[in-house]
């Protein structure tokens, strides 16, 4: 696990939610708490799941997944 930096703490004092940018990459990653994390995820994991989405007969459609 990381240390969170006196300017993340700053940022995360401000706001729920923090946005970092990796200077290497310029990507930009979303900071949030691990108890607002766990329940996007779980909001998330209950849609997938009413659209079907673990259904197992799905898995036939792997074959047509475009690799690069």
């Amino acid at each position: 696990m990381i240390d969170l930096t006196k300017e993340q703490q700053c940022e995360l004092e401000k706001a729920e939610i923090a946005r970092l940018r990796d200077p290497r990459t310029s990507e930009t990653y979303v900071l949030v708490r691990a108890d607002l994390y766990e329940r996007m995820r779980a909001i998330l994991d209950g849609a997938t799941k009413r659209a079907g989405w673990d259904d197992p007969a799905l898995d036939a459609y792997e074959q047509y997944r475009k690799t690069t």
